[in-house]
């Protein structure tokens, strides 16, 4: 923080509302994140067959790691360059307003790459645009559960589900493996994230070089991010509640679940 408030000048940073803008998320990505996505992560869709055309979407993925996003921007690259859709992805309220958030990237940088909260009504309102949203069902529960229950897909929630029933819109689920090894041996200080309202706190024997280093905040190690499409979530016309949207959510679960560990016996 201190390098960062010398670099402005001594001030603190800016305020300034940002807003979507999408010629910037395309420079960014092919500038930018294309090099990253290619030859770092080596990122690749798999079950091309299952990826539609249509432009709304709920794109539910596993997300993991406990660093910054790389498994979510790295699929929202492929997806624009396989369909050229605008894929923006649902984020915790804390990347876009936590104090240290705001000291560490650029003031909105979230909001103008396209990130939308990931709150009930910002969720809902983006939905109702036609959007295209890439969601992580379990929430910061699976970037937060750690290195030890790597690849155990925590408890789902259910806003999905009610929304993709609400606004008729299909969800497309998407298994990634290798987003655990982007920061391997990691766990989470849960007392003290909570207390430092974060979504969650990692710690690994790599940390020392963020400690040193701290520009390396957006840092992850090299791994190969494969995206296995599975099939169209089929829409209903019924307004379901709430248990019969929870049970929905966790068959979703138990069934990707079911992909994924017969994606990692076979690698």
């Amino acid at each position: 923080m201190l390098s960062r408030w010398l670099r402005l000048g001594c001030r603190s940073p800016r305020q300034e509302v940002g807003e979507f803008d999408p010629n910037y998320q395309q420079a960014f990505r092919q500038e930018v994140l294309g090099p990253i996505v290619k030859y770092y992560f080596r990122g690749e869709l798999q079950q091309m067959e299952n990826l539609p055309q249509t432009a709304t979407l709920i794109v539910a993925m596993n997300h993991a790691g406990m660093c910054f996003p790389w498994d979510f921007l790295t699929l929202a690259y492929l997806l624009g360059e396989a369909r050229g859709w605008k894929v923006q992805p649902l984020a915790s309220p804390s990347l876009f307003e936590h104090p240290w958030m705001i000291w560490w990237l650029p003031p909105k940088w979230s909001q103008v790459l396209g990130g939308v909260r990931a709150e009930l009504n910002d969720f809902e309102a983006a939905i109702a645009q036609g959007k295209i949203l890439l969601y992580a069902p379990e929430g910061v529960r699976g970037p937060a559960k750690g290195w030890r229950k790597r690849y155990q897909l925590q408890k789902f929630d259910v806003s999905f589900i009610q929304l993709s029933d609400r606004y008729h819109i299909p969800i497309l689920p998407v298994v990634c493996i290798g987003s655990e090894f982007l920061h391997p041996w990691s766990v989470n200080f849960t007392k003290l994230q909570r207390l430092i309202k974060l979504p969650f706190l990692p710690f690994s024997p790599l940390m020392l070089a963020l400690l040193l280093f701290p520009s390396m905040g957006i840092w992850a190690m090299k791994t190969r991010l494969r995206y296995f499409i599975a099939p169209l979530e089929p829409v209903t016309n019924s307004n379901k509640g709430r248990t019969a949207a929870y049970q929905q959510a966790q068959q979703l679960r138990e069934k990707l679940q079911i992909q994924i560990n017969q994606l990692l016996s076979k690698s």
